[in-house]
């Protein structure tokens, strides 16, 4: 039977659209949806339990897969299968599941999964903006318990022009790449990286992102309303006693409100606010506890909450005694590691970050092989959050989804201030040592020292800074911190990283859980956080003002050359042996690469000795070496024959060439060693390439002086003149008694 097909079609303006389809593919998913744009198709499914968990939380996940099929590949590596997902699909994951987190229903804890995969890929559109439409597409077409569409869309800007979900090739000239996630009615989520731009061009750019989102959600509500929306599912709503709540409440409050006040370190709080909850379960007996222990927990965190907003909104203080505005103390420290090519830590209050720094060729590049982009990274970022930065002790099972994005975001942060003429590959590693409020702009921060310790020639610092907010709907009261906490991570309405320069931002990531926020208290936000992030700037560059001239003396120099094409068979050698053989004579590395704009190859040459770099210089030189028409070179003889001597250039060891007897010197010459002997130092004039001969023709006694008097000698033989000179006369018989004469 021929399905029934419901779609949508979205119009991006400039001839693109996107199209919504329906009812045609994985129709026992409890929702499916096909979003496709130009040749780009993302197939996303949605699968919801109706058994519910005893959990506290939601057990979402969201899977992002790109299919090599998709762009007509194969899968790298033996098995031939697409194996764990990449950094960049799990970059894409964390960008629909920040959007769709939070408009569950905090009581809803099934087993929900978000599928999203990409099953036709397209070059001129990149598939990641389309994820949270796909996404919230298909819950639309669900059952689940969802407060409303969202969408996401990418923003660019070229030459002061916004651009929707540009292509690839557009971001390349523009100097805003944001993804902004947003409902109808409020902005939730931006993560992105800008070359330096105000927070007024921040915030135009976010506005006009969500006026194409609005569309977008629109769509969804037509597509779900054509294909006939369902009733929302009912599930088992949480318990709740509003006595037990206000009882708690009431015995909880004022002495977190006291402690919250009186300002003290992570520990103290923590262990303080313990004995509060400990104290009040004490007063229910075990039977009581049994029955609904789990509602005092969850009371008293309510009531911890509030009176920590309160505290905030109407003293302006905070948990560790601080005002709205101020950075905790910062002390940091560069070249710290003995042998790495560059180091740093930086401290700010309860969050520590140490960062390394290592130079490389271009062979150290990361490489990036997903279907939908292949390229190479010469500059990256690695995050690393250990248990013990937070005092706990847990499985490390790899990578987290957060290490990804956290260690995504400080490269996105710093990347831009990399010059381009960079001739190393850059490794930066972020061990996150202590953590209490945003290890990731410690990150960002360390990282600037380190690669500024390392002799990087950053074009400008870059620092960042974590602000949260708290707001009184009713009231219209809000309150901007710089500087978060975790705990004020947790309860407050918005948590926003910044990064920049003196002269703008470079990046940003922020996820906003309240309703209608107004751009106005968000550019007064980000306002503060650029009085933030030029105070703990300052910090930076008292540690170390700019970077080092030139890279430390243990760590490797990096000099690159280019070639002709036509001399990389030389360099390389047989088999490799060549190249080879000078890495182990030098103690280089050395790798090359051909630029196929150029027609030229680019040898790398990293070593730690500049004996061995040169070393390496003179033979490039030798083997390129090409002598050029009437110019004066430097010889040595470096073997005498009858009828000339062979002499080697010094500028270019290796290149031989033969200095004919004829041209020794003006008067006629008998014996070759009558003018020059083994080992003499001499120049000559290089009078281009012999077609007689078919060798280079150089003279030294073109560089002499023409005797008084001096007569040319007739020519000799001409072999394609029949052996006759050019006055017709047989020379060839008194040439043969000449060379006896000689023998």
């Amino acid at each position: 039977m021929i399905p029934k097909v419901f779609k949508e079609v979205i119009d991006l303006g400039d001839g693109r659209q996107i199209t919504l389809e329906t009812g045609k593919l994985a129709k026992q998913a409890h929702g499916s949806v096909v979003v496709q744009s130009g040749k780009c198709m993302l197939l996303c499914t949605v699968v919801s339990n109706y058994d519910y968990k005893d959990l506290d939380f939601l057990p979402l996940t969201v899977d992002y897969r790109e299919k090599y099929a998709a762009s007509g590949r194969y899968p790298g590596g033996f098995f031939k299968r697409e194996a764990r997902p990449s950094d960049g699909e799990v970059l894409t994951m964390r960008l629909v599941d920040r959007v769709l987190r939070p408009l569950f229903p905090k009581d809803y804890h099934a087993e929900t999964q978000v599928m999203i995969q990409l099953m036709s890929h397209d070059d001129d559109v990149m598939p990641d903006a389309m994820a949270g439409l796909a996404a919230s597409a298909a819950i639309q077409l669900s059952d689940f318990p969802f407060e409303c569409p969202i969408s996401e869309a990418r923003v660019g800007r070229i030459n002061g022009e916004f651009i929707i979900n540009p292509t690839r090739a557009q971001l390349l000239e523009s100097d805003i790449d944001m993804m902004i996630g947003a409902s109808a009615d409020s902005v939730m989520m931006v993560e992105g990286e800008m070359d330096e731009i105000s927070e007024e061009e921040m915030t135009d750019a976010i506005k006009f992102a969500h006026e194409h989102i609005k569309v977008q959600c629109a769509a969804q509500v037509r597509l779900a309303e054509a294909f006939g929306k369902k009733e929302t599912r009912e599930y088992p709503a949480e318990r709740e006693d509003a006595d037990l709540e206000k009882k708690v409440y009431n015995m909880a409050y004022d002495k977190v409100y006291a402690i919250a006040k009186a300002g003290s370190a992570k520990h103290e709080r923590t262990t303080a606010f313990a004995e509060i909850k400990e104290s009040i379960k004490a007063t229910f007996t075990e039977e009581e506890l049994e029955d609904f222990g789990d509602l005092v927990s969850r009371y008293y965190y309510k009531a911890e909450k509030a009176a920590v907003r309160d505290l905030t909104l109407n003293e302006g203080l905070r948990l560790d005694g601080r005002k709205t505005n101020e950075i905790r103390p910062i002390w940091c420290e560069v070249d710290y590691l003995p042998s790495v090519h560059g180091s740093s830590i930086f401290t700010r209050g309860e969050t520590q970050a140490l960062a390394t720094v290592t130079l490389g060729t271009s062979r150290e590049a990361n490489q990036i092989d997903m279907p939908s982009f292949e390229g190479e990274e010469k500059f990256y970022l690695h995050y690393n959050f250990p248990p013990f930065s937070t005092g706990e002790a847990r499985p490390i099972r790899g990578t987290s989804r957060r290490e990804i994005g956290h260690g995504n975001l400080a490269q996105r942060a710093l990347k831009g201030m990399v010059p381009s003429d960079c001739p190393y590959t850059v490794r930066v590693v972020s061990e996150v040592l202590e953590s209490n409020g945003s290890s990731s702009m410690a990150t960002v921060c360390a990282g600037t020292m380190a690669m500024m310790d390392a002799g990087v020639q950053m074009t400008k610092p870059v620092s960042g800074i974590a602000m949260g907010l708290i707001s009184d709907g009713d009231s219209g009261k809000y309150a901007v911190l710089s500087d978060i906490l975790g705990d004020e991570d947790h309860l407050g309405d918005m948590d926003f990283k910044v990064t920049g320069t003196a002269d703008g931002i470079t990046a940003c990531q922020m996820d906003i859980k309240v309703k209608g926020l107004s751009y106005e208290i968000l550019v007064n936000a980000l306002k503060q956080a650029r009085d933030g992030r030029l105070h703990i700037l300052e910090k930076l560059t008292e540690t170390i003002a700019e970077p080092r001239e030139d890279v430390k003396s243990y760590a490797p120099k990096m000099v690159t050359v280019r070639i002709p094409n036509e001399y990389i068979g030389a360099l390389i050698g047989p088999g490799g042996k060549v190249i080879q053989e000078l890495q182990k004579e030098t103690g280089c590395t050395i790798v090359i690469n051909e630029d196929p704009e150029t027609e030229e190859g680019i040898v790398e040459i990293l070593g730690t000795g500049q004996e061995g770099i040169d070393a390496v210089l003179a033979k490039i030189k030798s083997i390129t070496f090409k002598p050029k028409m009437n110019s004066v070179y430097e010889v040595k003889v470096i073997k005498m024959l009858d009828f000339g001597a062979v002499v080697e250039y010094l500028e270019a060891p290796g290149n031989e060439s033969l200095l004919h007897v004829s041209e020794l010197a003006w008067e006629r010459t008998e014996n070759v060693s009558d003018v020059v002997n083994m080992g003499d130092v001499f120049d000559v004039k290089y009078l281009g390439f012999d077609p007689r001969t078919k060798k280079d023709k150089i003279s030294r006694k073109a560089l002499l002086p023409k005797p008084e008097g001096y007569k040319e000698r007739a020519p000799r033989e001409d072999s394609r003149n029949g052996g006759r000179d050019n006055r017709g006369r047989d020379n060839r018989g008194r040439d043969r008694d000449r060379d006896r004469k000689r023998d």
